[in-house]
């Protein structure tokens, strides 16, 4: 083999000794930081540009010319633009979970928890569309290559593989189960509290992400027309949400008003 491909072996950052040998480089506080800032950057480059185009849009060379460093330093950290798109799905997935999470707890009540964790997974969606889109309704394009199965799959059949292959499918798949399975934990909540009437939590919590995405970012949503409009369209799917599950109308209004208050 040539010495390219041994270099490759090596790690970056160890440092040869007089011996020809290489030595573990041990990292700093400051490089260690450095390193993570930059991965941190890298990251956040790339989804901004989902966020504006989606998940397509996701290349190396655009990214690097964002964070304003070379396209080989990011290959230094993502190997291919798949573990680059798979890091993005990651990080969005956990910063989105953990905003409905807040949301939820620093309400007063379950009812309120409820209409909090609605209003504010609508505005993540809105806030960013396509990247939304992406990762809670678009089909992977691995997914979306391959025909129907025939017969079709009874329901609850195969779900282990809906949303596509390899790791980047599996993690959009997750995010939907997560974001699904909080409503579903906070509807149950509301219902136990006599807030709600008795209903399937788990089928509710999917119709409530379902109206959504699709009347915020699906294909027959509006176009953006600004943080107004954005900020009106989130009352207005969070109040569509609320009366959907059994809150009477005055109750909802007065819920969505507080919520919006609180943002």
């Amino acid at each position: 083999m040539g010495r390219w491909w041994v270099s490759l072996a090596l790690n970056p950052f160890d440092k040869p000794t007089g011996h020809g040998r290489r030595m573990a480089y041990r990292r700093t506080e400051r490089e260690t930081a450095r390193l993570a800032a930059r991965h941190d950057a890298i990251v956040e480059a790339a989804r901004a540009l989902a966020c504006e185009s989606g998940l397509g849009a996701v290349q190396i060379v655009p990214v690097a010319e964002r964070v304003g460093i070379a396209a080989g330093t990011v290959y230094r950290y993502f190997p291919s633009k798949d573990d680059l798109v798979a890091a993005v799905v990651s990080a969005t997935a956990e910063r989105e979970v953990a905003t409905i999470r807040a949301a939820a707890a620093a309400a007063p009540g379950p009812l309120s928890g409820l209409a909090a964790a609605i209003a504010a997974f609508a505005s993540g969606t809105v806030r960013m569309r396509k990247l939304a889109w992406a990762m809670l309704a678009e089909a992977p394009p691995a997914l979306a290559s391959k025909p129907p199965p025939n017969p079709a799959p009874q329901a609850g059949a195969g779900q282990g593989g809906g949303a596509g292959e390899g790791r980047e499918g599996a993690q959009r798949l997750a995010f939907r189960r997560s974001i699904g399975g909080e409503f579903e934990s906070l509807i149950r909540a509301a219902i136990a509290a006599g807030h709600l009437p008795d209903q399937p939590a788990a089928a509710m919590a999917a119709a409530v992400i379902g109206a959504a995405v699709e009347s915020l970012v699906g294909p027959l949503a509006p176009a953006s027309a600004g943080q107004e409009f954005e900020r009106v369209a989130v009352q207005e799917i969070t109040l569509f949400a609320l009366r959907a599950l059994g809150v009477v109308d005055a109750r909802a209004r007065g819920l969505v008003v507080s919520v919006i208050r609180n943002q």
